[in-house]
């Protein structure tokens, strides 16, 4: 008998892609009207190329709460920042979009998978974590 999976025990990469891929077909989120406009942080100079660019940070996002509890709109700002390229100047780290992150944890809320913690930051709710845990055990694992 094998032991139930978590999300601690698959590829990251491959449980952010099926995750993604289940809140795209639940259709329990709703999509911003500027998800195919805005960029997602100041360092970047473009939108992102990527039509499920805003369900892969969503599952990523779930991901990163189910493994740390008490992360807000800051830590996700950092986490998803990264280096502006200045040109001909030195390049310098730059954090990402607080609307997105916030959008996103207001979404994820929504759906019963997160709640707002009293000492600060988002927690994840045992739905929600019996929800990752089931995409976690789909995913197969090849040795």
């Amino acid at each position: 008998m094998t032991t139930p999976r978590t999300v601690k025990d698959v590829s990251p990469h491959d449980f952010v892609k099926a995750y993604a891929s289940h809140l795209r077909r639940s259709g329990k989120m709703e999509l911003p009207h500027w998800v195919d406009i805005v960029k997602t942080g100041e360092l970047k100079e473009l939108a992102p190329y990527d039509p499920d660019w805003y369900y892969i940070r969503a599952a990523s996002m779930a991901r990163k709460i189910y493994l740390r509890q008490g992360l807000g709109v800051g830590a996700f700002r950092r986490i998803y920042g990264g280096s502006k390229r200045n040109g001909s100047r030195p390049p310098h780290f730059c954090k990402s979009s607080g609307a997105v992150a916030r959008h996103i944890l207001q979404q994820l809320q929504k759906m019963n998978i997160i709640h707002v913690e009293l000492k600060g930051g988002r927690k994840i709710t045992s739905c929600g974590q019996r929800d990752l845990d089931q995409v976690a055990g789909r995913i197969v694992v090849t040795p």
